[in-house]
């Protein structure tokens, strides 16, 4: 199977839907602060709740570099696997939790498996796609994600409906389910697998296929000055982006005057399918426009984010339902255009053997940034200035623009 010509898509297909439950678990405890604080009495503060948010992205940052460095080395294969079984695991025991303590732990536990997950995946796709698929590929992967969030959003509605318990452990159940279907049906791209065989096994030479170590690669990424601007460029979005995930249901209930069991499925359905739509079509842009300009990666990157500083005034300021939910497509259109191009950015400054090590870094940097922001909102929440802290991100957005606009120019789109 893994050598037809349609086993590249295959790949997106099956990890499209592991995406869909990486993001499906996490974002459904953003829609369930009012279902659950009848038994966890230290959610009833919104300071608290963003603390339970905002330790899985702490967790996820520190070991998303280690992530992505194991992956370069290992089976990404066995990584995925792994990942999923682990973190579908954890949210199936969250509908066993009963106090706040053991809700903050699991909660971590979430941020070490998942953050497994995305530079092992983005870089076996990457390798199964080259030229003109690759950020078509990456895109159409992303809108698992945007699903997930969506499918996530309706969290509280099943607790409103059954118990926020039973939404926990019927969603980790089909994660732990679907962990098997992967042994079955994904495999590793064979230069990979036989880049990271042991050196016992390994053919001597030059040629060995063997990886570089940790420190030297490392040193490869942060000497170069177009590293350290994907950085930014990744992390500054990277604050509306989790702001979005982490906070958008409540900022949707507090405008709009609506329940969270409204504004949870309307916030992240009206997210979700605006990004499908930015990606699909990023996706196809950008592979289309790089054929004639090297530079059209980082253009189409450039038109998603332009897109979202309007969005994020609008969503700031917004009060009205077509405001609000017109903000909220404007700026998932962008950030979907934005998401379907940072691995093949990458990709054209950046060695095969060191991407997942890369886009661990890039990860982590983006995810500190996003869980600073989500406690930040937590108090702005409680002080009534959820919507200023919205539109103020925009200005952050402006400056990453600027600076990828002005140094990322690229001479290959695949660095050997």
């Amino acid at each position: 199977m893994k050598n037809s010509k349609y086993y590249p898509w295959l790949v997106v297909g099956l990890l499209w839907v592991v995406a869909l439950l990486n993001y499906m678990d996490r974002q459904m405890l953003s829609t369930m602060q009012q279902a659950m604080q009848a038994d966890i009495v230290e959610l009833n503060k919104a300071e608290a709740f963003g603390a339970l948010m905002a330790i899985f992205l702490w967790i996820y940052g520190f070991v998303s570099p280690v992530a992505g460095m194991v992956a370069d080395r290992v089976s990404r294969k066995w990584l995925l696997v792994g990942s999923l079984f682990v973190w579908s695991f954890v949210t199936w025991m969250m509908g066993y939790a009963d106090t706040f303590r053991q809700l903050y732990w699991l909660r971590a536990v979430m941020g070490i498996s998942e953050a497994l997950y995305i530079p092992s995946a983005l870089s076996l796709i990457a390798d199964w796609h080259e030229g003109k698929s690759r950020s078509l590929a990456v895109g159409i992967h992303m809108t698992g994600l945007y699903v997930g969030q969506a499918i996530g959003g309706f969290g509280a509605t099943l607790a409103a409906m059954f118990s926020w318990h039973t939404a926990f452990h019927w969603f980790g159940i089909v994660g732990v389910v679907y962990s098997l279907v992967l042994i079955l049906l994904l495999h590793e791209k064979p230069t990979h697998a036989r880049a990271v065989r042991k050196p016992a096994e390994a053919p001597a030479g030059p040629a060995d296929g063997k990886k570089p170590s940790v420190f030297a690669g490392l040193s490869v990424l942060f000497s170069m000055v177009a590293f350290w601007v994907i950085l930014f460029y990744f992390a500054a979005p990277s604050l509306p982006g989790w702001a979005t995930k982490n906070w958008l249901p409540t900022l949707f209930a507090e405008n709009l005057g609506i329940p969270m069991s409204q504004a949870g499925p309307l916030s992240t359905i009206t997210i979700a399918v605006s990004s499908f739509i930015g990606v699909i079509v990023g996706g196809i842009l950008s592979d289309r426009w790089v054929q004639r300009n090297l530079r059209g990666r980082v253009y189409t990157g450039a038109i998603g984010l332009g897109m979202t500083v309007p969005a994020l005034l609008l969503l700031g300021f917004g009060h009205s339902l077509p405001a609000v939910v017109g903000a909220g497509l404007l700026f998932g259109v962008g950030y979907g255009i934005f998401d379907a191009n940072n691995m093949p950015i990458l990709c054209q400054f950046v060695s095969a053997k060191y991407r997942a090590t890369a886009y661990g870094i890039m990860n982590m940097v983006g995810v500190f940034a996003g869980a600073a922001v989500t406690g930040v909102l937590g108090k702005w929440t409680d002080d009534g200035n959820l919507g200023l802290g919205f539109a103020l991100l925009s200005v952050v957005v402006l400056v990453a623009l600027g600076l990828q606009l002005y140094f990322l120019r690229p001479k290959t789109d695949n660095m050997e």
